[in-house]
Parts: C-alpha cells; structure tokens; sequence
C-alpha cells in the first residue's frame, strides 16, 4: 500500500534473498515514486549478487546470505487513478508480460458443469451475455461491476440454486431465480424494468418459481415493530435482498443516501437471524463489530508502523478481524461492520485485508 517505505521493504528483500523464495507484490505501483526509486537500487543490488554467484552479500548495511533462487514479481495495472508510473530504471529490471481479457463464456460453462448443470454450455452463454447486455443498456452507476466478479457471483449463486433445488425444477429455471436473486439488489429503481426485460429477452417464457423466504418474512414483519420500524414491503424486501447476497458474497456494500434505513436493513436481519437459528450453519446469531471509518485516522483504522522504530501497531479493523476469526466455530456469524462514507482513500487498502 502507499504507507510502505524503503525500510519495510528491504525487510521483505532482506528474506527473500537470505531464504530463496519467490514473492508477488500486488499492485506494485500503488506505493509512492520517492519509495519506487529507492526499491529499484535494492532489487539491482540483489540481481547484481546473483549474477556474481557470490554466497554473500552486504545489503542495507548487513551482510546476509545468497540463495539464488529467489525472486521478485509485482503486478500493476497502468493508469489508475492513485497509481504512480514505474521509474525507467525499474522498469529495466522487470520483464513485462501483458494480460489478455479471459473467454467468460467457456469460464461460464465449465463452472457450471463442476455444478452439476447438464445445460451449462447455453446458460453459461446467457450468463455472460445477460452481463454484457447490463453494462451496454442499463444507467453508469458507481457501483454497478459487470466484470469477472460480477460473473462470478451469478455463477456461484446457480450452483447453491442447483444444490438446493437439485432436480424439482428445469435448469433454465434454477438459473434465472439465482441470476434474479443476486443483481435485483443492487439495481436503481429506474434499470430493474430494463434488467428484467433483458432477462425476458435470454429466457423467454420461464417462470419463475416462488421464492421459499415465507418463514423469514414472518420473523421480520414481528422484529421491525419491536425496533419501532414499520415492516413495509420494500423494506422487509430489502432485508431479504440483504440476506441472499451475504449468502452470494463474501463482503458487501449497502448504498443509499444517508436516512435510507441501511443500518436498521442490517440490524433487522441479524436480529431475524438470532430468532430463526437452528443449531444449523445458514441461520446463526451474529455478532457485530462496527466501527466508522471516516472517524479514526488511517493508521488506527488498518494499523501503523512506528517511523522512529519501525514496529508495528494494529488498527480497529485489523483486531475485529482477528477476533472474528478466532470466533470461528462458536455457532454465530462474524460481520465486521464499516458504518460510514465510502471513499477512495479508505477502501482501497480493503483490498489487502
């Protein structure tokens, strides 16, 4: 992330070198150019060795040993807002290798098959072209992603539609309840007729089969009085929406102006949860840590290096993360909750965690 500096990454080089093992730095270009410029002198220095075949070598005022083995690989995608250009005199010492877009469709297919889907060549392509047309017809919208992940999740969804459903209904059926259940919730208003009209268009005259969320209804329409909440239909539909995409995806963002009900949306159903668990692992309590972002400082947020002694401090996050995990198999659902304004600066290093 752009709070490295050169000191935490000859660290990185120091073991590399001395253990021979290779390394990946993601997204490489996100740390800043003053940094980039010094790390380029530290990979020659370790290349120069190597060259050498020398068994030692003085790196950063130690002398550690070689395994030559080691090496370094970064990937980066060029202009991107937050990233800086590659120094030339480090781009002389990486060999570039361009990436080309992957054929969605075969993906498509072939996840579908592992799932079970004896149709997966036909419903693999209309996965992929219901993405396509979404992205070409329906309004820009900033959270909107028709990309591998996009896919990613509508296929995902159709295999626990196929587990669950297994052979009650047709494949096509199966398909178009998941493909509906996971991108009507983040749909605006004005493109949920246009999105239900492209998948009219891909599977003409299926029906859809009920959904089987009757007994969750109940619980929401008794727990959202109690919180002073009035159980209105587009509400409870939200809770629900909520609900099927926590069981899609493995992190999620709820938008909407600031009074839109967000936060009552997620406590309402993890209050359902708690009612509705069953010793089982789908409806469990949850526990909750929720934090604001925009209220703490980077560093109390993620955590921090000391600068004067390059020791390490865990952030809020890091150490709700950490206990969610050692929770794990207690019988309750983890969520870790960023109760805030989502911005650039903040989010972007989710990508780490």
């Amino acid at each position: 992330s752009d709070s490295m500096d050169y000191l935490q990454l000859a660290k990185f080089f120091k073991g590399l070198a001395s253990s021979g093992s290779w390394c990946c730095f993601d997204e490489f270009n996100r740390i800043s150019l003053e940094v980039l410029s010094v790390v380029a002198q530290q990979i020659q220095q370790i290349s120069i060795a190597i060259k050498m075949r020398v068994e030692k070598f003085i790196f950063e005022e130690t002398e550690i040993r070689l395994i030559p083995t080691c090496a370094v690989n970064i990937t980066m995608n060029p202009g991107y807002a937050g990233r800086s250009e590659l120094p030339d005199n480090l781009k002389a010492l990486f060999r570039p290798c361009a990436m080309m877009v992957p054929n969605y469709a075969l993906i498509a297919e072939i996840r579908l098959y592992s799932f079970g889907y004896s149709d997966a060549k036909v419903i693999g392509t209309k996965a992929t072209m219901a993405l396509k047309l979404s992205s070409e017809q329906l309004s820009p919208q900033r959270h909107y992603d028709f990309g591998m992940r996009g896919l990613n999740a509508l296929l995902v969804a159709g295999g626990n539609g196929k587990r669950s459903m297994g052979d009650k209904y047709p494949e096509d059926v199966i398909a178009l309840r998941s493909f509906m259940d996971v991108n009507l919730p983040k749909f605006t208003s004005a493109d949920l007729p246009l999105f239900q009209g492209i998948m009219g268009d891909l599977f003409p005259g299926v029906e859809l089969p009920p959904s089987n969320t009757g007994d969750m209804m109940k619980v929401i329409d008794a727990v959202a009085p109690e919180r002073g909440l009035q159980a209105a239909a587009p509400f409870c539909g939200k809770v629900i929406q909520l609900w099927e995409t926590v069981m899609v995806r493995h992190g999620l963002m709820t938008v909407g102006i600031p009074p839109c009900g967000k936060t009552n949306v997620k406590d309402v159903l993890a209050e359902t949860l708690a009612r509705l668990s069953d010793g089982g692992d789908t409806f469990m309590p949850v526990t909750q840590y929720v934090m604001n972002p925009k209220s703490i400082t980077q560093g109390q947020l993620y955590g921090e290096s000391d600068l004067n002694t390059q020791e390490w401090t865990d952030g809020v996050l890091a150490i709700a993360v950490r206990e969610a995990a050692k929770a794990y198999g207690d019988g309750r659902r983890q969520w870790v909750v960023l109760d805030g304004p989502v911005d650039a600066i903040w989010i972007e290093n989710m990508n780490t965690v």
